[in-house]
């Protein structure tokens, strides 16, 4: 396994050095709009060798091709929609092809598919949202993949799964230096909604019970928190969800209140880490607490987030 985390992390360190030069003559580049955290024009599409990184991993560990071609499928529409515009209906299509073609491989019971399918396409597109300033995405790729890697050591110690997570916890590793403190690069499309979607595939995966699916949806709570929260938000202000804004808290945060985008990363990334520790030493007790836990959480978000909305209205 050593072996193939090094080389993941080495994929992810190429990936966004070659696309940090090359960006620009590949058509791979970010130009700033209204919505925009960023003010200068920064190459996209670093994520290629985190899908390089994936691609590899799958190859030498042996992964189910129902994890590895639904997901290098998800991120090669992303990879497209990097360089040119795609309806977002024909990308949510191939997106729920691949999650079906993902959930029937797990041999789920025939009423857990489409949930689990909505679960998939949802976090891919929820992490792919997440990204929108430095940071962010590698940041909760490193701490996420490494809680999940763990948890399938002891869930899955012969399952070449725990491979695949730690070798995007390191391709996430080897992307950030290009995209912290400062972008040179950002991950696009391609390499968020990769990781989105395996990740969901890793919770599926590895869930036996609510206990288990809380604990590891936890895992990845504050892209989750804000995502919901920012949805509740916009749909109580008659918004299209469809539609492009810059309303999450941590936009507000870089923004509005002009917070440096490394701290609000680094905020996220550290309580991402420890109600993720927390929600796995509570689910040993059962549902219960892991449930008590994730809503004391989301209703302490929710507070700070609604009064910082008040603040600055």
């Amino acid at each position: 396994m050593i072996p193939a985390v090094i080389l993941a992390g080495a994929a992810g360190l190429l990936g966004a050095g070659l696309v940090s030069k090359y960006g620009r003559s590949l058509r791979l580049e970010d130009h700033p709009v209204a919505r925009s955290s960023h003010s200068r024009p920064v190459p996209k599409g670093g994520g290629i060798g985190i899908l390089a990184a994936f691609l590899l991993v799958c190859v030498l560990a042996h992964v189910p091709k129902g994890l590895m071609i639904p997901a290098v499928i998800v991120s090669l529409l992303g990879l497209a929609g990097d360089r040119t515009h795609i309806d977002p209906r024909l990308r949510l299509a191939g997106q729920f092809a691949a999650a079906l073609a993902s959930t029937l491989s797990l041999g789920l019971p025939l009423l857990y598919i489409l949930p689990a399918m909505v679960f998939m396409v949802g976090t891919a597109n929820f992490f792919n949202f997440m990204d929108g300033i430095d940071g962010i995405a590698g940041l909760a790729g490193l701490v996420g993949f490494c809680l999940l890697g763990a948890f399938a050591c002891l869930r899955l110690p012969a399952g070449p799964e725990k491979t695949v997570f730690f070798a995007l916890a390191a391709a996430c590793a080897g992307f950030l230096p290009f995209n912290l403190p400062r972008a040179k690069v950002f991950m696009g499309d391609v390499g968020s909604i990769l990781l989105g979607y395996v990740f969901a595939f890793g919770v599926v995966r590895l869930s036996r019970s609510p206990a288990d699916f809380m604990c590891l949806c936890a895992f990845l709570c504050t892209f989750y928190a804000d995502e919901l929260g920012t949805m509740f938000v916009r749909l109580r202000d008659g918004e299209d969800l469809l539609r492009p804004h810059r309303r999450h808290l941590y936009q507000l945060l870089a923004n509005e209140r002009a917070v440096a985008h490394w701290k609000v990363s680094c905020g996220y990334a550290l309580a991402q880490l420890v109600v993720g520790l927390c929600a796995w030493q509570a689910s040993r007790h059962g549902a219960g607490p892991v449930l008590v836990l994730l809503a004391c959480a989301g209703m302490g978000f929710c507070a700070y987030n609604f009064c910082f909305r008040r603040r600055i209205a």
